[in-house]
């Protein structure tokens, strides 16, 4: 626990982009979606899926504007797809 601390004391004392808050959105044809609704998007159709929530280790996002959709791969193995 004091190692953690330590870190983020770190990062805080650094400053900078490394810890400054970030804000992603993404515009395509006048639509909008930031990447907290859209990850927001993806874990609630992951969890409609069945997988428990403790499960979800690793989820990979892929974005196709031209399609309208967002594609997404959770635990290098589940796949699914969400509209834009």
């Amino acid at each position: 626990m004091a190692r953690k601390s330590s870190v983020e004391r770190a990062n805080r004392q650094i400053g900078g982009f490394a810890s400054a808050k970030k804000n992603i959105v993404i515009q395509y044809q006048g639509r909008e979606r930031s990447e907290k609704h859209l990850l927001d998007l993806i874990y609630q159709d992951v969890i409609e899926r069945g997988v428990p929530e403790d499960d979800i280790e690793t989820v990979d996002v892929y974005i196709k504007l031209e399609e309208q959709a967002v594609y997404y791969v959770v635990n290098k193995n589940i796949k699914g797809q969400i509209a834009f």
